[in-house]
């Protein structure tokens, strides 16, 4: 039990941690609502990590590769829902533009604040994870079984993989989140952000993980280490992501109107009628 305490106190003193929430908030709103974040700064990769995971060059501060609202209700299944990064939304003092472009322009406040406007959910709890600590993750529990419908293709994520269920590493599981060469391109990217999102919680909950210290402590060192945090943010809250995911997800995508071209480049439509829909059920 000491030596328990121990290590997830020191894996808590290891996590990022950053001001995540805003300071005007919308109303109490049901359940904890976690605002996941998958960030594609480059910032502490080396020149052999920049090769083995195929991103390119330092973006700084980058964008939101991945957006998503984890709803844990007081009771019943939790909802991982996605949001498309390219939404056309309302930015708070930024006027209409994509969604993600809220982190560009002020981090992780502005977009809460984008987030809680747009869906009319109050977030509770933050958590980012940038590209590289994304694949030492996925290696420190050995890897993840994904099952693409079809062989994808594309070199600019460093990714060729067959269709059908399969075992990735840390780098390929990463070019499997990231890439848009598929048919419905970034619609198709956030339901396979959302299966690697259960499978990476499964493969990390399971006896084999847990019960094995060659796997358990590179995952709590790689964990600790790769995730930013809000200020009041624990490692024993995203233990209860865990355990909240264990028991049964229900994943889906905030429903879609249509594509549209506007100044600031090719845009996601949300079907308002059906994403209000959505978010009033999550309340």
């Amino acid at each position: 039990m000491v030596l328990s305490l121990s290590m997830m106190l020191w894996a808590d003193a290891q996590l990022n941690r950053v001001e995540a929430l805003p300071e005007y908030r919308v109303a109490n709103t049901a359940g904890t609502n976690w605002l996941l974040v998958g960030s594609d700064s480059r910032q502490g990769l080396s020149e052999e990590d920049v090769d083995r995971l195929g991103t390119g060059g330092d973006l700084g501060v980058g964008r939101t590769d991945t957006i998503m609202i984890l709803h844990i209700p007081l009771t019943g299944q939790a909802r991982l829902v996605s949001l498309p990064r390219d939404s056309y939304v309302s930015i708070p003092g930024y006027g209409e533009d994509k969604i993600n472009a809220a982190f560009t322009f002020g981090g992780p406040p502005l977009l809460t604040t984008t987030v809680e406007q747009a869906t009319g959910l109050r977030i509770d709890r933050y958590a980012e994870i940038g590209m590289g600590g994304l694949a030492n993750v996925v290696d420190a529990v050995g890897g993840v079984e994904l099952c693409p419908p079809e062989p994808i293709y594309d070199p600019l994520a460093q990714l060729d993989v067959q269709a059908g269920c399969q075992e990735m590493d840390g780098p390929t599981a990463l070019g499997y989140v990231r890439t848009r060469a598929t048919a419905q391109g970034d619609l198709d990217r956030v339901n396979r952000q959302r299966e690697f999102f259960a499978a990476l919680v499964d493969q990390s909950t399971n006896a084999g993980t847990l019960l094995n210290p060659f796997r358990f402590v590179p995952l709590v060192s790689s964990t600790a280490g790769a995730f930013t945090v809000g200020k009041g943010d624990h490692v024993w809250h995203l233990g209860r992501v865990g355990l909240a995911m264990r028991g049964g997800v229900q994943t889906e995508t905030v429903p879609v109107a249509g594509f549209a071209d506007y100044a600031v480049g090719s845009v996601v439509l949300w079907d308002q009628a059906g994403a209000q829909a959505l978010w009033e059920s999550m309340k």
